[in-house]
């Protein structure tokens, strides 16, 4: 299901400070260039043919730390490096934005907390220890681990590198878009929606360029979807979903001021399609991609199926998987058949 996007649906409204632009997005491609991995764009003759469409695959599933996220929160962190006032960074997360933020905090010589949810997958709370920082669980909630955040914030005047309300967390992000675009001929872009700040990058990244973006939530983890029906930032609470990564209760306030305006649409997938999408590019396209990342091509399917496009693009944001959760949507699979 394609919902249309904001389209100027209740106005601009009070504009939040730092909003960056394709500018931003731009120098930070340049700033990263031999940074992060400049991943490949990928395509399977099995996945276009279910498209009708080719469908470009931006396989960040590849990327350092194992999403794109390593692409904000170095452009992110680098910056407090520079700034050198605070020790270290602090930041909350449901996974992926935290092993970024140690990733980079490690190869700037900076502190680090992470906050993740209490249910947070253990190779991803194993992963970020590796990386050297401080791990505290709890909070079920965004709003939750971000009073954590803060305390830390307070007592050990560590700078907060927010997961999306960041502007060079949203710059670093759209360059995987940017790269896409660059590499690629699609007329239409899908990207994964959790926070928002990927694609808010995606939509700062197509400006001007004559591409439609789409983001893609799970159901019952629509916050953007809804909130651009309402012409305001909406809270939900977050409903079971395969896409872990994917859960926020509210969309953030900068990536909204971005997208509100400039979405084409967003389109919300059911798990069913996501363990569909996450076993076509296993076993098809040969990509190990998580399923909140899965969920960007199930949205991208959809989008083809609308038949306005010749060729659509989708970023596969992240590859850090449970093997349990491998497993799990594998069962049953005839592997034969379905590798033929």
């Amino acid at each position: 299901m394609i919902d249309s996007g904001g389209g100027g649906r209740g106005g601009m409204g009070a504009m939040v400070a730092g909003v960056p632009t394709r500018d931003d997005v731009e120098r930070a491609g340049v700033w990263l260039a031999g940074r992060v991995v400049r991943t490949p764009v990928l395509r399977s003759p099995v996945i276009d043919a279910a498209a009708g469409v080719p469908v470009l695959l931006k396989a960040e599933s590849l990327q350092r730390s194992g999403s794109y996220k390593v692409r904000g929160a170095l452009r992110a962190v680098s910056r407090v490096a520079e700034g050198g006032a605070h020790p270290g960074v602090v930041c909350q997360s449901t996974g992926n934005h935290a092993l970024a933020v140690a990733m980079a905090a490690r190869d700037h010589g900076l502190g680090a907390t992470v906050v993740l949810p209490a249910d947070a997958p253990a190779g991803k709370v194993a992963k970020a220890r590796e990386y050297g920082a401080r791990v505290v669980l709890g909070g079920a909630t965004a709003e939750e681990r971000h009073v954590v955040v803060d305390e830390v914030r307070d007592r050990l005047g560590y700078a907060v590198v927010d997961a999306y309300d960041h502007p060079d967390v949203v710059a670093g992000q759209g360059t995987a878009s940017l790269e896409l675009l660059a590499d690629a001929d699609v007329d239409a872009l899908v990207v994964p929606v959790g926070g928002g700040g990927g694609v808010a990058g995606a939509c700062l990244a197509a400006e001007g360029r004559g591409v439609d973006v789409y983001g893609v939530e799970p159901v019952g983890c629509d916050s953007l979807a809804r909130s651009l029906e309402a012409g305001r930032r909406t809270v939900v609470v977050p409903g079971v979903t395969l896409a872990d990564g994917l859960r926020p209760s509210c969309v953030g306030r900068l990536p909204f001021e971005v997208v509100r305006d400039r979405l084409a649409g967003v389109v919300r997938v059911g798990d069913d399609a996501i363990a569909a999408a996450f076993r076509m590019l296993l076993l098809h396209a040969k990509l190990l991609v998580e399923p909140s990342g899965a969920a960007g091509l199930a949205g991208a399917l959809s989008v083809a199926a609308s038949g306005r496009y010749r060729s659509v693009g989708v970023v596969l944001t992240g590859g850090n998987v449970e093997p349990g959760v491998v497993a799990r949507l594998l069962s049953g699979v005839d592997l034969e058949v379905a590798a033929s």
